[in-house]
Formats: structure tokens, sequence, C-alpha cells
């Protein structure tokens, strides 16, 4: 129960800062994407204080060793850049550009129940399964392949 609590302070507190910095609203975010035309710089702010604070939380998590609420940390073990995390970028900020809005304001943008919000974050939902499918249909064709060459073997 504190774990689940904790999420829900986090995200809350998260959204909360969302709502602040304007990071909801897709027109001011396209603003920070138009470098060559009315660019607006605020969002740069935004991001470099986040950047100060989560650098400042992942120092702290490191050195407790073992977090509050959980039985161990979960930190990445791949550093490496793969096809997968590159294509995921690239439509990332294709998303983003196209639209201003990305998942974490988008989700907290669903109170507005404004119709181009919405079909946004069907749309994301919509991509999210279709990856999972997708990912769940790659992953038991890999291994019924390599099921087969050890029979063969």
């Amino acid at each position: 129960m504190p774990a689940l609590l904790s999420s829900l302070a986090c995200g809350f507190i998260f959204g909360l800062g969302l709502l602040i910095s304007g990071m909801v609203d897709p027109a001011k975010v396209l603003g920070f994407l138009d470098i060559f035309g009315a660019w607006d710089p605020s969002l740069a702010v935004v991001m470099a204080a986040a950047l100060v604070v989560s650098g400042i939380g992942y120092a702290l998590a490191r050195r407790l060793g073992r977090p509050l609420l959980a039985p161990r940390s979960a930190w990445p073990d791949r550093t490496d850049i793969d096809g997968p995390l590159a294509i995921g970028s690239l439509l990332f900020g294709i998303g983003w550009g196209l639209v201003g809005l990305c998942p974490g304001p988008a989700l907290t943008d669903l109170a507005t129940l404004a119709p181009p919000v919405i079909a946004f974050v069907a749309a994301m939902g919509a991509g999210i399964a279709l990856h999972y499918a997708w990912s769940k249909r790659r992953t038991a064709a890999l291994t019924r392949r390599q099921d087969e060459l050890a029979a063969d073997g």
C-alpha cells in the first residue's frame, strides 16, 4: 500500500509540474519547437530544471542503495543504442513535433475532455497495443525458431 500511495503522490506532483510549466499546452510546446519562427524558449528552462532535479534524485537514490518502498532498485542494465530505441525515439519526436503533446502531458490533458487530446491518447493507446501484440508475436516466433534449431541440432 505505501508503494501505491507514493506512486499516486509522484504522479500527482508530475502532473502538477506539467500544468504549472505549460507543457500541457500544445501551442506552447510547438512554439518551443519552432526554432526558425516564433520561438518560445521558456520550456528550455523547464527542461533544464527537470534535469537538475532528476540528477539530484538519481544521485540520492544511488547513495541510498536500497529503495525505501521496494525490496531492490531496478536500474537499467542496457546502455547500447539499438534499432528499436532509435525508431522509438524518432517516432516519439515526430509525434511530439506534429501534435505538441507527449504521453505525460496528454494524460494530464485528458481532464479537459478536449476531442483532439482524446484522439491523441486513443491513438497512443492503439499504438501501444499494436506494439505489444507485434512484440509478443515476434518473441513467440523467435522462441519457436530456437526450439526448431535445438531439435535439429
